[in-house]
Order: C-alpha cells, then sequence, then structure tokens
C-alpha cells in the first residue's frame, strides 16, 4: 500500500469513528470543525487520485446527479404493520392471548418506543450499504439507496462481510422540523403537518442533496439474513445491531410480565415530550424468535407483538373560521382554523372538522371554544365545544365547488359533499395517478413527481390531454431523460387499446370501481348507452342498484365530464366491447362470500370457477348470501355467516359443489 493509501485509509477511519460517536452514539470527541478539516483533507486527496475513491468513503455520502424516479422493489419477507393497543385493559388482553397459545410456557416481552417515523429497511453486500427500499405496501417498496447514503447514522460499510437486512425506523429530530417550518412559511409554502410526513417527504424526495440537508435519524430494530431473524432473540438482535454500528434507542427494556409493560408505556408517556423526536406509543414483542414463530401471524400482523398507543394531547382554544377546502378525490373538507396553540411542543392553528355531519354531531359555529386533540400521526381535530362563543355563527357548505365552480353534489348516505368535475384542479393530479395505475389504463412511468410536474406546468388541464403529450414536453421536466420520455409515451400510446371496463373504471365515477365498471361493459357494451341511460336501465346492471345509478347519471350530466369523454373519443380509445351473456349453470342466482386464504387456489381462482356455473361472488354477508367459503386466517365474514345462519364451506367443500355442478 502506498503512502497517499495509507493516508486515504487513515482518514476513513478516523471520519467513520467519529461518525459513528457523533451520530450512533451521540457522545461526540472533537469539535466540528476538526471534523470538517478531516473531511477537506480526505476529500482534496481523492480529488487528486479518483482511481482510489470507494463507495464506503465518506466523501461519498452525496453524489451523483438527482434520479428520474423511483424502481419499486419487493422485501424479502412482508413489512407488516401492527395491531394496537389503546388502553391497558387491552394490553392485558394481548399478555392473556400470547399465555393461552403458550400454555405452562415461561417468556419475556421487549419493550421499544415506538418511533414516529417511516419505516425502511437497509441490506448491506459483503459489508457494503447496497439497498436502502422504503415500507411502502408491505411487500413492495421504493429503492431510496441514494437518499439512504446522506443518513449519518446508517454506517456505508461494516466490518461484518456477511449480506445481512436492517429494519428499523427514519424520524426527524423535532428541533430540525420546528426549523424546516419556519423556513417553509418564509418562502410562502405549505407547513408539513408532522415530523413522520417530514421525513417521508425528505426521504423520496428525487435530489440526494435535498435528503442531506434534513438530517434525518436512523435507528434499527430488526436483523434478517435471507428474509428470516438472524438471531435466537430480540433482544440479542438489539446487541449485534450496535455492535455492527447501527443506531439502537436505548429506551427499551425486558419485561417479565404484563405489570412490567405497562409500567414502562406509562413511565414513557410521561417522558414524551422530553425526547427530541416524536413517539406515539410502545411496541411491546416476545423476546424469542422460536415463540414469535409458533404464535405466528393473522393476515395482517404478528400475534407476537403489539404497538400500545399513547392518549392523545389536548388543548382548549377558540375557532375563528371555517374555511372549506376540496381534497384529491373532490371532497370538501371544512377545516376550522384556529387561536394558535401548543399542543405538544408544537403550534396548531388549524383542524380538520371532517364533514358537515361531524360539524353538526358537535354543534360548533365560528367563534366557539373548543377542546383539539392532537395525536402524532394525524391532523389535529375538534374533539367538542367547551362553550358557546358571545357572537357565534353557523357553517353552511358552499353550493359551488370553491375551486372551480363546479357542481357540488352530497349523494345519499354519503357524508361528504364532493366537487364530480373530474378536471377540476384541486384533483385534477389525484384523477391523473389514478387514470394511468396499474389496473386501469396502465400506464407505467407516470408517477406522482411526474404527475405533479405535468400539472403544475399546464401541460395536463385534463386526462384527456395525456394523450396530447409530445417528446419536446416532456424532455423539459425535471429529471426527465429521452429514454424515459420516449418508453412513458410508447406506454400512453399503448393505453389506447385497453378495454372499455379499464376506461370506465378511469373515469372516476364515483363508486364505479373496476368490478361495477366490468358489469356496466358487459351489459351495456357501449359507453354511449351508459351515459344516455335512466336511473332505471342502468339499475338492469346486476348490482347496481339506485345510489350507485345515481353517480352515474349525475357524472355524465356535468358539462366539463362529457367534454372530457369526447376527448378520449378523439384520442382513440376504446368505447364500446362485446356484451356479455351471463354464465347459466347450477349456482345461477346463488351467492357466494369468499374469506380468508385457501389452501390451493387464490380467490380469483375460486371466483372463475363460481362464477362459469352462474353463481355471483361479492365481498359483503347478508341473509341473500348462499355460501361463504372460508379459509385459514378468515375474519368478521366468518363470525357474520354464523350469526345469519349462512352455510360455511372450506376449499373441499367448495370443490364438492363443483364437481355435483359439472
Amino acid at each position: 500500500m502506498t503512502e497517499i493509501q495509507q493516508t486515504i485509509e487513515y482518514l476513513r477511519e478516523q471520519l467513520r469513528h467519529h461518525e459513528h460517536l457523533y451520530h450512533v452514539l451521540d457522545a461526540p470527541s472533537i469539535a466540528d470543525a476538526e471534523y470538517d478539516a478531516l473531511m477537506r483533507e480526505l476529500k482534496a486527496i481523492e480529488d487528486a487520485h479518483p482511481e482510489l475513491v470507494t463507495p464506503d468513503s465518506p466523501t461519498q455520502r452525496v453524489g451523483g446527479k438527482p434520479r428520474e424516479g423511483f424502481v419499486k422493489l419487493p422485501h424479502s419477507s412482508p413489512m407488516l404493520s401492527l395491531d394496537n393497543a389503546l388502553n391497558e385493559t387491552e394490553l392485558r388482553e394481548f399478555d392473556a392471548r400470547v399465555r393461552g397459545l403458550l400454555p405452562n410456557e415461561e417468556f419475556h416481552y421487549v419493550a421499544e418506543l415506538k418511533l414516529d417515523g417511516l419505516s425502511m429497511a437497509v441490506q448491506y453486500h459483503n459489508g457494503q450499504l447496497a439497498r436502502a427500499i422504503t415500507r411502502g405496501d408491505g411487500s413492495v417498496g421504493e429503492d431510496v439507496t441514494e437518499n439512504a447514503r446522506t443518513i449519518r447514522s446508517i454506517p456505508l460499510s461494516v466490518k461484518h462481510q456477511a449480506d445481512f437486512e436492517v429494519r428499523g425506523e427514519v424520524v426527524f429530530n423535532k428541533r430540525a422540523f420546528e426549523k424546516l417550518n419556519a423556513e417553509r412559511d418564509a418562502q410562502q409554502l405549505p407547513r408539513f403537518a408532522n415530523p413522520r410526513n417530514a421525513a417521508a417527504g425528505a426521504l423520496r424526495v428525487l435530489d440526494p442533496k435535498i435528503t442531506a440537508e434534513r438530517k434525518l435519524e436512523y435507528f434499527a430494530y430488526f436483523l434478517f439474513v435471507d428474509g428470516r431473524p438472524a438471531l435466537p432473540s430480540h433482544s440479542a438482535t438489539l446487541k449485534e445491531l450496535e455492535q455492527r454500528g447501527l443506531k439502537v434507542h436505548q429506551g427499551h427494556r425486558i419485561c417479565t410480565d404484563v405489570e412490567a409493560l405497562i409500567e414502562f408505556c406509562n413511565h414513557w408517556e410521561a417522558q414524551r415530550d422530553a425526547l427530541p423526536f416524536e413517539i406515539d406509543g410502545v411496541v411491546c414483542k416476545v423476546d424469542s424468535i422460536d415463540q414469535q414463530t409458533r404464535l405466528g401471524w393473522t393476515a395482517k400482523a404478528p400475534r407476537w407483538a403489539i404497538a400500545f398507543k399513547f392518549a392523545a394531547r389536548q388543548e382548549k382554544t377558540r375557532i375563528d373560521d371555517i374555511e372549506v377546502s376540496v381534497g384529491r378525490t373532490g371532497a370538501l373538507t371544512p377545516t376550522a382554523i384556529l387561536q394558535p396553540v401548543g399542543i405538544g411542543g408544537v403550534t396548531v392553528s388549524r383542524a380538520t372538522l371532517h364533514n358537515e355531519d361531524e360539524i353538526e354531531r358537535l354543534g360548533v359555529q365560528v367563534g366557539d371554544t373548543v377542546l383539539v386533540e392532537r395525536a402524532g400521526d394525524v391532523i389535529p381535530k375538534v374533539v367538542r365545544v367547551v362553550s358557546q362563543g358571545e357572537t357565534r355563527r353557523p357553517f353552511v357548505m358552499p353550493t359551488s365547488c370553491p375551486i372551480c365552480d363546479g357542481d357540488i353534489v352530497r349523494a345519499e348516505g354519503e357524508s361528504a359533499s364532493r366537487c364530480i368535475n373530474t378536471n377540476c384542479p384541486a384533483r385534477l393530479k389525484e384523477s391523473l395517478l389514478h387514470f394511468s395505475s396499474r389496473g386501469v389504463m396502465d400506464i407505467d412511468g407516470l408517477g406522482n413527481v411526474l404527475a405533479d410536474q405535468l400539472v403544475d406546468r399546464g401541460l395536463i388541464k385534463n386526462v384527456a390531454e395525456v394523450y396530447s403529450l409530445t417528446l419536446e414536453q416532456l424532455l423539459q421536466l425535471d429529471r426527465m431523460g429521452q429514454k424515459s420520455a420516449e418508453k412513458l409515451l410508447a406506454n400512453i400510446d399503448a393505453s389506447r387499446k385497453q378495454p372499455l371496463s379499464r376506461m370506465l373504471n378511469a373515469l372516476g365515477i364515483p363508486f364505479v370501481g373496476e368490478r361495477t365498471a366490468q358489469i356496466l361493459a358487459d351489459t351495456f357494451g357501449d359507453l354511449d348507452k351508459i351515459a344516455h341511460a335512466t336511473i332505471e336501465e342502468l339499475q338492469h346492471a346486476e348490482e347496481v342498484g339506485p345510489k350507485v345509478a345515481a353517480s352515474i347519471q349525475q357524472f355524465f350530466a356535468q358539462d366539463q365530464n362529457r367534454d372530457l369523454i369526447e376527448r378520449l373519443r378523439a384520442a382513440g380509445l376504446s368505447f364500446t366491447c362485446e356484451v356479455r351473456v351471463k354464465e347459466q349453470g347450477k349456482f345461477t342466482g346463488i351467492t357466494f362470500v369468499l374469506t380468508g386464504t385457501l389452501p390451493s387456489m387464490t380467490r380469483e381462482e375460486a371466483s372463475a370457477l363460481i362464477e362459469a356455473q352462474g353463481g355471483k361472488v361479492t365481498g359483503s354477508v347478508s341473509k341473500k348470501t348462499g355460501y361463504v367459503v372460508a379459509g385459514a386466517e378468515a375474519g368478521s365474514k366468518l363470525d357474520k355467516a354464523a350469526a345469519l345462519g349462512v352455510r360455511v364451506l372450506d376449499e373441499a367443500g367448495l370443490r364438492e359443489l363443483l364437481e355435483g355442478a359439472n
């Protein structure tokens, strides 16, 4: 090794050591100026000798050009959510369930703070940081590796050379969060609702330099090899993570029984405001991995863990006004404008009132003093009226959209009033994302970031204009390269061939999803016939009742929506299809409901077999249900079937019924 290489390695080891002390152990041993001097010295040598730069060098945390988008990647094993315990009674019930499933066995719990951040998996290959993936939907997340490299508490390399995966939480320091919001106020930008939203936004920006500026932290709590826990206990895992250089929050404890768990939860609920970051509860896990495995999982959450949620924090203040915002689905949401009040270290000046029904239930008017509640992960809400104002005045929902002046409709049985103009600027981005999504028009590459740019720059004023986009327009967008633009245009062109049912779903008609759109297409075979049908005629389609029929008619009665249809017609989309003759068979007139996981067939396969015999598959159990087909982890539908006396079949029973039908 040359003298220059030795100097480089020495500087890198010094910088890694001080990064670990500062960002992981919170115990810096040198001043920031000394650290910066070491970094400048290393960078100067690497600039002079670029052939000696390595990916794990401390100088390489931020680098490269901003990306064009995020790639979705599958997780090595599902990242499941947790069931919640909202009070001591529910925590004791969790303990009783565990003891019932582990009779006569000794076990311990590990209690950890429930950090209010963004879950992320970090993978190491041969000791080098290889990939970081957000939680996403639990099965598939987004590759945010370049952004994760900027988080100083995530080591770029570790001495442990085997491949492994770490799971943990990305959090935003409260002081940094308040500073960020102050900067956004100065720039007249919308404030972030809470540190978790700010952390998620920072991790998902396309430019890693922006992520680096946010100074995020990463706390680890799982260690996996090949998608499975690497050690025999969770407590051993936390120790091993520290040994490998990861940051583990020290607010965790082994508890021998539920009383110790409750004591731990009560202690940290009282201390939560003293922490430098947000927590919204405590996670309680059975320590032994063997016992975890035997306890197993439900369809959504492990049986061996639960999240004890802290009570929301509340304060009194006055409502100065009530404003209405239009959401991305067209729903109008009344928001209380408050006299600013501090709740849990955060200044609150707005609180949601949800809808007209909620305002009526609360009996709230402008000028009233109210109790406002703020949980860590939601927008503050009004809980109740404390005292009525002397000059109070009632709220009246507007009769036309405050954004586009379009018609406002409140369907029977619905709590929300909605703007039904698909092209309303307030809902256009969401309309565009729905239109292009997988299973609808399937325009791969048209995601959140691109939709924001297309709408914000005025390139798209309604979803039909996606078919008018040009290569020149796309190349003017941020982080859009030639190949990406050409591929997107090809995907847009291919979407013209999607069937009528897909286009019906893409229109975003309230209550018309994938199944109803397919039924309408199969029944009428022509979009124009659907658009001009009466409410009575629409109800001839199976599963279309008065509420859905009225929604369809209201949609096509809007001038803006009729104009959209004509634009889509001009773009060459499919407006007709073959009318499907309903299958006749032994199951004709019989309704089935599927619940749980079947041993050897998917729900889609089971549904196809039932429908081939003329049967109907629905999602809810009623007195009219003929059979409920139940598999493993069947939920409340099975309970409802028992209460209503509906016959229940397992997969073998369904197959026997099908064999008798053939």
